[in-house]
């Protein structure tokens, strides 16, 4: 809805503004009222015109990025929100103004209008809250971590070695060519078993927390377990973290280069 908004309002920018010859105020024609549109005239252009079209792209672009960027305190979204309502205020009282108003004018306002209307409504309406661009999904994860036909561990990984010899490929390992008959499902590694980073998997605590495996849905921050307000990290779809410890909701994660923070947000999250 925003970027047809925006469209039609560029379209419109190259039609008549005022639909008489013999009119008054400050859009009239200096010569024919047939050529005179809103290039013709700086401020409307800018206060009207590309001013919804800006504020379609800020809008569009702040839908696409991973995480929020701002201009001057305010999320691009919310920039391109204000200007979109800025370039549908300015139509709606240039055309009351205008006396005898074209093509040009009223496309102009409808496309503003329904600009505004989409822009204001985007972030109320869970209809319109999806992203434009789907976040990718963890792969489909075998016990722990470990991805079918894959190394033990993260997506994509290798087999882990030890003393610089392949890890066998009979029962027990990924891969392998035999299989327990009598598994109804197979099972997650012990502690002290080799865990996707390599490692061995740290046991449950005295309380009972058993560490795992997950990934996040979408890009979540990390804090530090302190408490502070500024992340320290952004856990990303699609790889796999290591929870080693539980904070109420949230969980104590650990990253692939050793860092640790605390995950709020745990909803939605894939256990290994």
């Amino acid at each position: 809805m925003v970027i047809g908004a925006a469209v039609v309002l560029f379209i419109a920018s190259f039609l008549s503004l005022v639909s008489a010859p013999a009119c008054s105020g400050e859009f009239c024609p200096r010569e024919s009222s047939s050529t005179f549109n809103a290039w013709d005239s700086l401020g409307l252009l800018m206060s009207m015109f590309l001013a919804g079209i800006i504020a379609a792209v800020l809008i569009v672009v702040a839908r696409g990025l991973p995480t929020p960027r701002k201009v001057a305190g305010l999320e691009l979204g919310q920039f391109g929100v204000a200007l979109a309502v800025f370039s549908a205020w300015t139509a709606f009282w240039t055309i009351i103004d205008a006396g005898s108003a074209g093509a040009g004018m009223i496309l102009g306002l409808i496309a503003a209008l329904a600009l505004a209307a989409g822009a204001v409504a985007s972030p109320l309406v869970p209809a319109l809250k999806a992203p434009l661009v789907g976040a990718p999904k963890p792969a489909v994860a075998s016990p722990y971590g470990a991805q079918p036909g894959a190394g033990y561990g993260y997506p994509g990984g290798q087999q882990p070695s030890y003393g610089g010899q392949s890890a066998p490929g009979g029962y027990g390992y990924p891969g392998g060519a035999t299989q327990d008959p009598q598994a109804a499902a197979p099972q997650a590694p012990a502690a002290g078993q080799p865990a996707p980073d390599g490692q061995a998997a740290p046991a449950a605590d005295a309380s009972g927390f058993a560490p795992f495996w997950f990934a996040v849905p979408v890009a979540r921050p990390l804090y530090p377990e302190d408490g502070s307000p500024t992340p320290i990290a952004e856990l990303a779809p699609g790889t796999w973290y290591l929870a080693v410890d539980q904070r109420g909701s949230g969980l104590v994660a650990q990253t692939q280069d050793g860092r640790r923070g605390l995950l709020q947000d745990t909803t939605g999250i894939q256990r290994g």
